[in-house]
């Protein structure tokens, strides 16, 4: 067999297999965290209705030293742009606001107990709370990761 033979019959079994983990990976309701962020450095990552919400590695950084986080209650509801906690830090307190609209279901009590999480682990460990969005079209007008970047260049 010539090795462009081979090379097509290689890249039809690879491309098969591909197209056929994807389509199981829809069929079981797997979804790719899609991650939007706002002008002030909080993030959103989107699972379905449910939104993931904190601040950025952009924003801990500018803060400095992370030594209290306030966070709402379970149950506690938001519009977008609402309030819905603060970061202490030894350099100054903020307000962290809601990416986007809708109703507490989780907080993280880690961060309770050891806010310098945020400092170490901004947008994985020290998520803030997790939203159920009234509107999860609220969350692709934000910016995407790569105008985020852009966005945090121009204020750098």
């Amino acid at each position: 067999m010539s090795s462009s033979r081979f090379a097509l019959n290689l890249s039809r079994r690879v491309l098969g297999k591909t197209l056929r983990t994807k389509v199981a990976s829809q069929h079981l309701g797997a979804t790719r965290l899609s991650s939007y962020y706002t002008p002030a450095h909080e993030y959103v990552k989107v699972d379905g209705i449910i939104g993931t919400c904190g601040i950025t590695d952009f924003a801990q950084a500018a803060l400095g030293d992370i030594v209290f986080v306030s966070l709402p209650d379970v149950g506690d509801e938001f519009d977008a742009g609402d309030s819905f906690g603060s970061v202490e830090s030894v350099k100054a307190a903020s307000d962290v606001y809601a990416p986007v609209s809708g109703t507490v279901v989780e907080i993280n009590e880690a961060l309770n107990d050891s806010p310098e999480l945020v400092n170490s682990s901004a947008e994985a460990e020290a998520w803030f709370i997790k939203i159920e969005m009234t509107d999860t079209s609220e969350a692709q007008k934000l910016m995407d990761e790569t105008d985020y970047e852009k966005h945090c260049e121009d204020e750098a």
